[in-house]
């Protein structure tokens, strides 16, 4: 939602002039795509079929109409609709949005959902409620307990119905759905329309309003706000590189998921080792162990959540900010899940993929399934994790400058080392302190190998660990003749994609390597950007700590030796010469 200048575009749309109060009270300015398209229809009284991202503002689009339909006066005790959702996570956030919307009409709203103590929702069912939002489990129990009554029930809502079939609801929803009126309004909504909701709709909605925002109408996984990327990295290397992309990124709150609990618990140890606060959810734990994870999670005290999917449905943490795919879900619907987290209401956020070599057809699938290709981006250096160090060692000295503390309690001790410390010497003595304490001691890590992604037939494929490289091409640009990137860190000097095999390329000696902070993008760059080669006429690339061996075509080298020479590379000048081993 947008910020408030007035709510008459909610009035234009037929609501309640109470309604549009309490919404102008919320600060929503204009109504998202999914909430023009249906809430005419269903203030219409019409079923509804709606396919919406999460965070399209669809809770508001089935609420309003529910709640304009409450008569004034006494109600009853039997509700007036029932809205399920998945999980209890989505039940209260559901519910709290329902009271604020109905605040102007009194509307009385209670969730039911497991974990919490079943007398307190007795008791409520028993005083008298309008609107049940409830996940199936529960409903089903009160249906049999004979405590929850759909007699009067003039409404029901599915929402996030895809989660709810594929978490094994099926069964439980036609129990529900069997005890309600014939001639109850039934709304749907759904992040995706597999066959299986298809069928849900033509068996239990009555010629139903088929609304769906596309991929252009602010969709989620589509929205410019979301930056979404992958980082290709072999397995055994995935902490190192998950802890490398946290410490660049420096996320406000983030989600790991994860594909097992055992994963989730391993995951979540080596990452308190590295010094951050994760937390695990997942299936094995009970509600109140969930209830104190996420209670710690909203009050900041974590900053990272390891999940399963199963554990975090319906989870909305307001100030995440990014959503990292540590496996690459098998589905490409569930990718639009969890990267629907982020990006809400305006806010901007991140989705990252881990993906190893061979899941090519993965990655494939969900690009195919969003519309949208994945950026593949490099593994965070040693050299970008002291630069982001640095950063962050500036912006805290900047924030202690810009606060007007007193600082002139220090002034004595300045003025004592100044006699016998050059100032300059004194300030990044100071510097290197705070730099300990912020951002730890720059410890001398290894580089992680660079791999890439294989096609299909389980060769190298062309889409590397890199961005664009200086021709535009993918991986830094590191491709061979055929299509196949070069080898990398670690890569074989002499594997076969060379033109023509052969004595058709050579080797050139770099005198700078690792330590230097040199990758194979910065070698591509140079050579594309100094001598008349493209980064497609690159070969094989391996980087060693002290020096790197790049093979060129045969006809260019002395060229690319003379280019090279007279230039830079990342800001130093280094030996170049051909590889005497050749």
């Amino acid at each position: 939602m947008t910020a408030p200048t007035g709510a008459a575009p909610f009035a234009e749309l037929g609501l309640d002039h109470r309604l549009v109060a309490a919404l102008q009270q919320l600060g929503y300015e204009e109504p998202t795509p999914i909430q023009r398209e249906a809430i005419g229809p269903l203030l219409a009284g019409r079923d509804l079929l709606g396919q919406a991202a999460t965070g399209t503002g669809k809770t508001a689009a089935f609420a309003l109409p529910v709640l304009q339909r409450l008569p004034d006066g006494d109600r009853g005790r039997n509700p007036t609709a029932l809205i399920l959702v998945p999980t209890r996570e989505l039940a209260m956030q559901v519910s709290q949005a329902v009271h604020a919307y109905g605040r102007g009409v009194d509307a009385r709203v209670l969730p039911i959902y497991g974990g919490q103590p079943i007398w307190r929702q007795l008791k409520a069912l028993t005083r008298g409620v309008d609107v049940v939002v409830a996940t199936p489990g529960r409903a089903v129990d009160h249906l049999a307990r004979g405590t929850l009554h759909l007699d009067d029930l003039e409404v029901v809502v599915l929402d996030e119905a895809d989660e709810m079939l594929d978490m094994g609801f099926a069964d439980d929803l036609e129990a529900i759905l069997a005890a309600t009126p014939a001639t109850r309004q039934t709304v749907l909504f759904s992040a995706t329309l597999p066959p299986r909701i298809d069928q849900l709709a033509r068996r239990y909605l009555d010629d139903p309003m088929r609304v769906t925002i596309g991929r252009e109408q602010a969709g989620v996984r589509h929205s410019p706000r979301v930056r979404q990327s992958a980082y290709v990295v072999a397995r055994n290397h995935k902490p190192a590189a998950l802890g490398r992309i946290l410490d660049v990124e420096a996320p406000e709150a983030a989600i790991v998921f994860c594909g097992t609990r055992n994963e989730v618990d391993e995951l979540t140890e080596v990452m308190n080792g590295r010094g951050y606060r994760a937390e695990a959810l997942h299936g094995g734990m009970d509600q109140e162990q969930r209830d104190r994870v996420m209670d710690r999670l909203r009050a900041g005290t974590a900053d990272l959540l390891v999940a399963t999917d199963v554990a975090a449905r319906g989870l909305d943490i307001e100030h995440l900010s990014h959503v990292i795919n540590y496996d690459v879900p098998a589905a490409p619907e569930s990718y639009t899940h969890r990267i629907g987290r982020v990006g809400r209401a305006g806010r901007s956020g991140v989705a990252i993929t881990l993906v190893e070599p061979r899941q090519q057809r993965l990655v494939r699938a969900i690009e195919q399934h969003t519309g949208a290709e994945l950026e593949v981006a490099s593994i965070p250096s040693v050299a970008d994790l002291r630069a982001r160090r640095l950063e962050l060692t500036r912006e805290t000295l900047e924030a202690r400058l810009l606060a007007e503390e007193d600082l002139e309690r220090f002034r004595g001790v300045v003025e004592s080392l100044g006699d016998g410390f050059d100032l300059m010497e004194l300030t990044l003595a100071a510097i290197s302190l705070v730099h300990e304490q912020v951002a730890g001691t720059d410890a001398d890590e290894q580089e992680l190998p660079e791999v890439r992604l294989y096609d299909d037939r389980g060769g190298k494929g062309s889409r590397g660990g890199g961005r664009r490289g200086p021709d535009g091409v993918r991986g830094g640009g590191r491709r061979g003749p055929e299509g196949a990137r070069g080898g990398g860190r670690g890569g074989r000097p002499g594997a076969d994609t060379r033109r023509g095999g052969g004595g058709d390329t050579v080797r050139i000696f770099i005198g700078a390597g690792q330590s230097a902070g040199i990758r194979p993008k910065d070698l591509v760059g140079a050579i594309a950007n100094e001598s008349g080669l493209s980064g497609r006429d690159v070969g094989n690339i391996e980087i060693t700590p002290n020096f790197s061996l790049v093979e060129v075509p045969r006809h260019a080298a002395d060229e690319v030796i003379r280019a090279l020479r007279g230039s830079t590379i990342k800001g130093r000048r280094a030996t170049v010469r051909a590889d005497r081993n050749v």
